[in-house]
């Protein structure tokens, strides 16, 4: 682990995305609210949550920070069958925040994956990147495409 104790404490944002192709029915099923587990999304915002606060546990050489803020959002595409998971981030401390977004927006697309598993183990979870960071000393980072 790096050591960060000279690093001056400064607010930080990250932002990442990740997508599960559902397909058709999975789709279907997701819209309807029919999943028999229970409500899919809420489930995975709690998932997303909890996986943003618990990093430090799962990325070995992450450092514990504390969290101050997170903003999980789904946007379903209709014509690709998908859902969007969007995982938002702020700490204010001497480290980033990349990896716990990064491991809510996985999260969330593993627990949309296994409560809609039941209908179909075809769903692929794809394009998990960040989208966009702020503060620290690297500064800025928005991605292009």
């Amino acid at each position: 682990m790096i050591d960060i104790s000279g690093k001056d404490i400064t607010v930080r944002t990250a932002t990442a995305t990740g997508c599960v192709v559902l397909g058709e029915e999975v789709f279907e099923v997701l819209q309807q609210g029919q999943c028999p587990k229970g409500d899919v999304l809420e489930t995975a915002k709690i998932a997303a949550i909890n996986a943003v606060k618990a990093t430090a546990s799962i990325i070995p050489m992450c450092h514990t920070l504390l969290i101050e803020a997170v903003k999980v959002d789904f946007v379903t595409d209709e014509d690709t069958k998908s859902v969007f998971v969007n995982v938002k981030v702020k700490s204010s401390g001497k480290t980033g925040v990349e990896m716990e977004a990064l491991c809510g927006a996985s999260a969330g697309c593993l627990t949309i994956y296994d409560m809609l598993k039941y209908k179909s183990k075809d769903m692929v979870i794809r394009e998990i990147k960040l989208m966009e960071k702020s503060g620290g000393k690297s500064g800025n980072y928005k991605r292009q495409d």
